[in-house]
């Protein structure tokens, strides 16, 4: 048995409307079948979608009715470990609203292809599944093994997604044996995965969802780009120019060829490092910004991957690299908000391991004066007051 149990995703915030989706199917499954009885039952029966009768209400009342515990668990499951995420890029009001429409979605596919009753959140969860897919295609998948030994590895996610989770389990799996998958609305399930991925990359398409550089769109542009395959406008213009293209006579002038841009090294240094942290290979990156730090001092990441090379370097002690990195971060980021958390950390860093008590002196007092946590600012000062007196010594 393999089982999903986490990603290497960092999440930004909480991601609440996640945890409200989790939380009301567990208590609705605890109404229905842990102490509601016959009545729970009857009730169950009364909000399931049935394809041959389907009411307008059963289309979303189904997604949060189970028909035993282990259907719930495995559910929350992968609502837990791909919904968080995707609840994070989207933020928790749109997340709920894109879960409810894949749960449709995917009951209006399955009443279409069958005739009777379907209850779960199976369809929502698929939905949500392809959206962490278009997202975060490159983000690698924790996996628990169950077999003879117990262990765990880790498999890019559209490995897992596309092949074991949509092809063999939804596809071949059921092909293969009819009668053990019987039970299973698998045309609910594919329902919502197309509606989860067609859905986000439409969402990323018009910028309604924040792009970045690793979502499936982003990778897609730079494989058209490297194949010199023509990008969505050239078509309008049809198979003999650009879009609005008008005929001009071209004199071909005497010039010196056009030589390919070269890359620095530090700028090669940057791809790789922003290439292997959306790999999972922090170390990798950590050892490529050791490098790109000796060639450029000044040099800045991204926010997200300073601090987090950052915090790295302070994990493994190599603290006059996690200080340089520090400093970095506040010179390029000083308005963040949480440049007050870095200052603090600095402070640490230049007291505790580089005895540096002047500088880690102002760090200390800036960081007393924006940091908002009680617990944070009792230990940035009391550190300030260690620094004083070692200053002072």
């Amino acid at each position: 048995m393999i089982i999903p149990i986490r990603t290497n995703v960092r999440l930004r915030q909480a991601p609440i409307g996640n945890y409200v989706l989790v939380i009301a199917n567990v208590l609705i499954f605890i109404l229905t079948d842990g102490i509601g009885g016959s009545v729970g039952q009857e009730l169950k029966s009364w909000f399931t979608l049935d394809a041959a009768r389907p009411l307008l209400a059963h289309y979303f009342t189904y997604q949060f009715l189970h028909g035993d515990i282990m259907h719930l668990l495995g559910n929350m499951l992968f609502l837990w470990i791909f919904g968080n995420a995707v609840c994070d890029r989207m933020g928790s009001v749109c997340y709920v609203v894109f879960y409810l429409a894949g749960g449709v979605v995917a009951g209006v596919v399955f009443t279409m292809t069958a005739d009777n009753p379907i209850l779960g959140a199976s369809g929502s969860i698929a939905a949500v599944t392809t959206a962490f897919l278009v997202l975060f295609p490159r983000v690698h998948v924790e996996l628990l093994v169950l077999f003879i030994v117990i262990t765990t590895f880790s498999l890019p996610a559209m490995l897992l997604i596309v092949f074991k989770i949509i092809l063999w389990d939804n596809i071949l799996a059921p092909s293969l044996d009819s009668t053990a998958y019987s039970n299973v609305a698998y045309s609910a399930h594919l329902g919502g995965y197309l509606f989860g991925f067609l859905a986000v990359m439409l969402l990323l398409l018009i910028q309604a969802l924040p792009r970045n550089q690793f979502d499936m769109l982003a990778l897609w542009s730079r494989w058209r780009r490297r194949s010199g395959l023509p990008g969505p406008m050239d078509f309008r213009g049809g198979a003999t120019g650009p879009p609005y293209a008008r005929s001009v006579q071209v004199e071909e002038l005497s010039s010196r060829p056009i030589e390919p841009l070269e890359l620095s090294p530090a700028e090669r240094l940057r791809n790789e490092i922003t290439e292997k942290y959306a790999d999972g290979r922090l170390a990798e990156a950590a050892a490529d910004f050791e490098r790109l730090l000796d060639l450029d001092p000044q040099h800045v990441l991204a926010r997200s991957y300073q601090l987090e090379l950052a915090n790295y370097f302070m994990q493994q002690r190599a603290y006059e690299r996690a200080a340089q990195a520090y400093r970095g971060f506040l010179g390029a980021y000083a308005n963040a908000p949480d440049a007050p958390q870095v200052r603090l950390l600095l402070g640490l860093v230049l007291i505790r391991y580089l005895d540096e008590p002047a500088a880690a002196v102002e760090q200390l007092q800036s960081a007393i004066d924006e940091l908002t946590d009680e617990n944070a600012r009792a230990l940035a000062e009391q550190e300030l007051r260690h620094a004083l007196g070692q200053r002072g010594g």
